[in-house]
């Protein structure tokens, strides 16, 4: 989309050559960069070249649809405002031409002081559109599905997903731990639809009562309950023709899981206080961080609900899965927060990065945000180093995972073994590092070693390393 700062620029489409004349010279002297001609094909060649901010047009022309033409301009370019003029006038006609995307319209013949403030008003659309689309990129820019960064194949099958899905209205249902990027994976698949430019509203249902809970999402009448004192959409209708993220749906309460069945299937409900049906078009995109599946068993979360929200499900991998994601994320960040803090720092040193990469990130991705910012602020080096880092990840780096499998491999060079047995003294030294690194916890140690919990536990026995406490 051109820039509004230039001088508007504005073509005249008219079989009139006349009118083309008359209508060209007054707004030159309006100020105005001023094109024109009769062809229909012509005007939509140069306003595909994204040299047209405003179309003053009379299309009662041979061979042209008022009506589909105005449609076409819209959906292909939705950066012109339309200015319809025309000899035949009509009231039936000038709403069928705003309804087809028409800006004003106008009857002939002109009169200089009606097209006058009717162009100013137009340029300020025009101005106001160019705003929108340049929302519309900072925000694709910072919720894109491009800024979410992840080379690991587990977050490439995500992203197919995700392109494969954000199409459609279908709800989706959001798993893995605190901090893995949930969240902004949901911003993605928002901004991915045709609903980009519709709201995009975030509630988390662990962080309001029930009773709050109710209000937030349906809204309320006056005098629904103590301080109702006005109406009050919810966020269910502030999100309609948009999309809506729950998070924590693991916390709602019984009787706002019925609720939220009734919305998911129906997409209609009640506002506190009131017996008036509102209906809304809205997409679901939920998320949790505990096993429903169990809940379902437990009797703590409805199945039908379950069933209703489980159609995609995307699991979202915890940091420690995805190793070779860990330095492009803090890279991303430290670029990110040196720009935001206004300071100069090229990278890691090598004993920080080890830190970060042998590091367990409870946390996962937030934690590691955390600490690369917690790094810019207090780092005066032109790298960031150990030191800089919080403490949790002090002394990891002086800690070598593979010094012992190569320690191994040179005394199977000094002294020759049977493969077998061979193989077992590396592959020991490995899981005992990685158990360690994990704080002994089987499950974080499998994912790390890309094995199932069954098999780890089968080695750990074998090789007798099954005596640290599983956390």
């Amino acid at each position: 989309m051109p820039d509004p700062s230039h001088n508007p620029r504005i073509l005249i489409l008219d079989e009139d050559r006349i009118m083309q004349d008359s209508l060209s010279q007054f707004m030159r002297r309006e100020g105005y960069v001023v094109s024109t001609t009769d062809s229909p094909a012509e005007a939509a060649a140069m306003m595909e070249s994204g040299r047209v901010d405003l179309l003053l047009a009379d299309l009662n022309m041979s061979g042209v649809k008022p009506g589909a033409f105005l449609r076409d301009i819209r959906r292909s370019y939705p950066q012109v405002v339309v200015i319809l003029i025309t000899g035949y006038g009509s009231i039936e006609q000038a709403v069928d031409a705003i309804k087809a995307g028409a800006f004003e319209y106008l009857t002939k013949p002109i009169v200089d002081d009606e097209i006058r403030v009717v162009v100013q008003k137009a340029v300020r659309q025009h101005a106001l559109l160019f705003e929108n689309y340049a929302l519309r990129q900072q925000l694709d820019a910072r919720f894109g599905l491009e800024n979410i960064v992840g080379r690991d194949g587990k977050m490439q099958k995500i992203f197919d997903v995700v392109n494969a899905v954000a199409d459609s209205r279908t709800t989706v249902l959001m798993t893995g731990e605190s901090g893995t990027g949930k969240s902004l994976l949901a911003r993605g698949v928002h901004h991915r639809s045709p609903r980009r430019d519709r709201p995009f509203i975030e509630i988390s249902c662990g962080a309001l009562p029930e009773t709050l809970l109710e209000s937030e999402l349906f809204g309320h009448v006056k005098g629904a309950f103590t301080g109702a004192i006005s109406d009050k959409p919810g966020r269910f209708l502030s999100a309609d023709g948009g999309t809506i993220f729950l998070d924590e749906i693991n916390s709602a309460s019984p009787a706002m899981q019925v609720k939220l069945l009734r919305v998911l299937q129906e997409r209609k409900f009640e506002p506190v206080g009131s017996t008036q049906t509102t209906t809304v078009d809205v997409r679901v995109i939920l998320a949790t961080n505990v096993d429903l599946q169990q809940m379902v068993a437990e009797s703590t979360f409805r199945q039908d609900l379950y069933y209703r929200i489980n159609v995609i499900n995307i699991r979202m991998p915890p940091l420690r899965e995805r190793p070779g994601d860990t330095p492009l994320l803090a890279m991303h960040f430290l670029r990110h927060y040196c720009k935001e803090v206004g300071r100069e720092i090229i990278g890691f040193s090598e004993a920080a990065m080890t830190a970060l990469r042998q590091y367990a990130w409870p946390g996962n991705v937030r934690e590691l945000e955390n600490a690369v910012e917690r790094a810019v602020v207090l780092s005066r080096r032109p790298q960031i180093d150990v030191e800089d880092l919080p403490e949790t990840l002090h002394g990891i780096a002086a800690i070598d995972p593979f010094a012992e499998p190569r320690a191994a491999l040179d005394d199977l060079f000094n002294n020759p073994m049977p493969l077998e047995r061979a193989l077992e003294m590396p592959e020991r030294r490995i899981i005992e590092a990685a158990l360690k690194r994990n704080k002994y916890n089987r499950q974080s140690t499998a994912a790390e070693l890309d094995i199932n919990r069954t098999t780890l536990y089968k080695k750990m026995r074998k090789y007798r390393l099954d005596v640290g406490e599983e956390m």
